[in-house]
């Protein structure tokens, strides 16, 4: 094939309708993408329309110059075919998977005797692997359980036949306390030895039953040939193993052999959990972080990390639980999306797996990136409400009012996702006559930016209005008297459904339940709403104690304004003496307030 962007268009008219793998080079012959397709021709084109729906798409197709494909016989064949490409091509645009750390292994080295040991690197000797293990102490009580059970060598000796004849070598102390039999000095034959390799290598895979009905019969064998000693050794080590497997991740007898896959989406990152399955126990499970590169969807990253999965945890099994239908087909394999019992349980149970890795993510870039953390939340606020600039400065206004009374307004301020209390700002209602919610709303907003004009200050990014369309609407008549209108965002908020509205626009926005973006809106939401409250309430308290002061024939407000001032409450007032009350009103008001609170108890008697 010819390189260069002219032969682009030609090339797409005649690419195949048939499953496949593709990939796309730039101007130096560099490869930067690989795909799999069910059908190459429909796959690859739609790369190339006009419109895309992320720019890093854009990006991708301005920087190819050359495609070149390979047709297979089956979908499950350009499965396997593009997870080998991107092994050993590392294209630009391919999913990146995100590790802090190598994950260890249980190595079964290829050696004479062979050695059984944690590792963290594979060297490709012909050694087994089994893992990784994302829990280093879980695969150090499996280890362990090995250990007990089976009296394998630790030393790194050569023990092959030339050397073991040799009489070389000495039986160590591990020999003398019954954690080795001796083979360095022929004291345990291979065959033997390999036996026990074989059991140990049953328990890798998780076939605990497999190796428990193996010994039950090692151990019938050895009672019927009147071995009692060996009988028992064995029957200790069944019982071990039975404890283990008891602690294990039971999750069904009846489910014999199954993987579990499902992902967590957050914004550009996938967090992908993988479960293996076996005679009805979890036997090995982790989770990978997947940064998205292009758009590919939920079923893409799924179906690009299954082979590399499988492959490495060694897994054959026939049936693969996911959380939604795959439209993907491998051979052998049967996608299943159960829906009630245990294989429902088990994929809720790799969900919450991979919920509680993202919620651990979160909490340790928290920690050890405040300001990172907080960026990629304001970004995600920008992106998910499309606003022009970052909403670093956040301002939220609340109404409050019972029947009509005290009717007050609330405005809390957020800078960088976080409440800034000092900054908080409530308003008693001036212009307003009875229970008007539209008016209340459009005072609080004129008052508060005509001020903020005045002074001076810093508008902010984002101005978010409560109770939805109605008070939205008298919010922006207040910002077009002023002039703002089109200055910052300003967005409503409907409690029920939690619709935001947009100066406009006829039809609501919905964010997703779970992220970030709709809980800082919320936390807005409900600080405006307990700052309001809490203020409302206080003001119709003093209104109350007001009242019943003014009550009192020949007591003004300004009498009524000193005594609070000086005594709280109106239970305080109602326990002072004439002196003490004459000491802050005078003689005369003093023996008015007095006169008249012990009549009302006298009539309480």
């Amino acid at each position: 094939m010819q390189s260069g962007k002219i032969d682009i268009q030609l090339k797409l008219k005649t690419l195949p309708d048939k499953p496949g793998v593709y990939q796309y080079f730039d101007k130096d012959g560099t490869i930067i993408y690989v795909g799999k397709a069910k059908n190459l021709k429909k796959r690859v084109t739609s790369y190339f329309k006009a419109n895309h729906g992320q720019a890093k798409t854009y990006l991708l197709v301005r920087k190819i110059a050359d495609i070149h494909y390979i047709v297979v016989d089956h979908e499950s064949d350009a499965l396997l075919l593009e997870n080998n490409l991107i092994k050993e091509h590392q294209p630009k645009y391919n999913i990146q998977l995100k590790d802090d750390k190598t994950y260890p292994w249980i190595c079964v080295k290829n050696e004479p005797f062979p050695r059984v040991f944690p590792t963290r690197q594979m060297i490709r000797d012909g050694s087994r692997y089994y893992g990784p293990y994302a829990s280093v102490r879980s695969m150090h009580i499996l280890l362990d359980l090995i250990r007990e059970l089976f009296p394998l060598r630790t030393c790194a000796l050569d023990l092959s036949p030339a050397k073991i004849e040799k009489q070389g070598y000495k039986v160590c102390l591990e020999y003398h306390i019954g954690k080795c039999k001796g083979p360095c000095e022929a004291k345990l034959s291979e065959p033997e030895y390999n036996a026990m390799i074989e059991q140990v290598e049953g328990i890798l895979k998780g076939n605990l039953a497999g190796v428990v009905q193996q010994l039950k019969k090692l151990m019938q064998q050895y009672a019927a040939e009147y071995r009692f000693e060996e009988a028992q050794i064995v029957k200790t080590r069944m019982d071990v193993l039975e404890r283990y497997r008891a602690k294990s991740t039971v999750v069904s007898p009846t489910i014999k052999k199954v993987d579990v896959l499902t992902l967590v989406e957050d914004n550009d990152t996938f967090f992908v959990n993988y479960l293996v399955v076996n005679s009805g126990a979890i036997v090995h499970g982790i989770t990978q972080e997947v940064k998205r590169r292009l758009d590919e969807s939920p079923e893409e990253i799924l179906t690009q990390m299954l082979p590399e999965f499988r492959t490495r945890f060694g897994s054959d099994a026939t049936e693969i639980l996911v959380e939604q239908p795959l439209d993907w087909e491998l051979d052998g394999t049967n996608f299943f999306v159960p829906q009630r019992g245990d294989k429902k349980a088990l994929v809720e149970l790799s969900v919450r797996n991979a919920k509680f890795y993202r919620l651990e993510k979160l909490k340790q870039e928290k920690i050890k990136d405040p300001e990172r953390h907080t960026n990629r939340i304001l970004e995600q606020m920008q992106k998910d409400l499309r606003l022009k600039e970052l909403p670093v400065h956040i301002e939220c206004f609340d109404n409050s009012n019972i029947q009509g009374t005290n009717p007050v307004s609330a405005c809390v301020v957020f800078r960088d996702a976080k409440p800034s209390k000092k900054d908080y700002r409530h308003f008693n209602v001036k212009t307003v006559e009875g229970p008007d919610d539209f008016a209340t709303m459009r005072e609080a907003v004129f008052r508060r930016y005509s001020r903020m004009l005045e002074e001076g200050q810093s508008l902010p990014q984002l101005v978010i209005i409560d109770d939805g369309k109605g008070q939205l609407g008298a919010a922006l008549e207040a910002l077009e008297q002023l002039g703002l209108r089109g200055q910052m965002a300003i967005i409503g908020i409907a409690k029920r459904l939690e619709e935001l509205f947009y100066p406009g626009d006829s039809l609501p926005l919905y964010l997703d339940k779970r992220s970030e973006t709709l809980k800082v809106i919320q936390n807005l939401r409900n600080e405006a709403h307990r700052f309001g409250i809490t203020h409302h309430r206080n003001r119709r308290s003093k209104s109350a104690l007001s009242n019943e002061l003014e009550s009192i024939e020949g007591i003004g407000q300004k009498t009524v304004e000193q005594l609070i001032r000086q005594f709280k409450s109106v239970k305080r007032v109602k326990e002072q003496s004439f002196e003490n009350l004459a000491a802050v009103v005078g003689n005369a008001k003093a023996k008015i307030v007095k006169a008249h609170f012990d009549r009302v108890a006298g009539n309480g008697n």
